[in-house]
């Protein structure tokens, strides 16, 4: 059974800034979604996308690359993290830094994480990366031109996607829409058929 949803004070989630989230990979990585940088409440749940407002995990679900809900808002439990695991999904972040806002978050940051990822990339040789959110990706690669879908070039290696931030602050995104843009990745990465 999951864990009830925390609640934090200001107070509270202003002290996680700064902190790391460890990716979440596993040793049959197939897809890699990459979020722009951990937000105050994913630093203290040391869970990805887990404010309660993101839309990532029930959009995995209506796509079908996961099978069963997962609640992140309290902090994942180790048999969500095995699930995504088992499905070949992993998680990361292109700046590793928590902040209240990506907005803080300086060019050479970017650049530095897009390298990072690159490395990460290599290292754990997925099929697919699927990166969550163009502005990131055009600022981590200076590719200001950059539009969504999938990439021309592969990145380290594996297929290169761009996807829709899930975030509550990506008003004109549904779960619905969020879904159907991360399904054409994980098909492409071998996680749906």
């Amino acid at each position: 059974m999951p864990a009830p949803s925390r609640r934090f004070t200001r107070a509270e989630l202003e002290s996680f800034r700064d902190h790391v989230v460890p990716d979440l990979l596993g040793p049959d990585l197939r897809l890699l979604f990459v979020g722009i940088n951990p937000g105050l409440w994913t630093a203290a749940t040391q869970t990805h996308f887990a404010h309660p407002v993101n839309r990532f995990y029930p959009a995995l679900l209506r796509a079908g690359i996961i099978e069963r809900p997962i609640d992140p808002a309290a902090g994942m439990t180790d048999e969500d993290r095995e699930h995504l695991r088992s499905r070949g999904v992993g998680i990361t972040n292109v700046v590793p830094r928590a902040t209240a806002k990506a907005s803080e978050i300086s060019r050479e940051e970017f650049r530095e994480g897009g390298r990072r990822l690159v490395a990460t990339i290599e290292r754990t040789r997925p099929r697919v990366v699927a990166v969550a959110g163009i502005t990131a990706y055009r600022a981590a690669f200076s590719l200001p031109k950059a539009v969504a879908g999938r990439q021309p070039e592969p990145l380290g290696g594996a297929e290169l996607w761009v996807v829709p931030n899930p975030s509550g602050l990506n008003a004109h995104e549904t779960v619905a829409s969020l879904a159907e843009a991360y399904a054409a990745p994980a098909r492409a990465a071998g996680v749906l058929p």
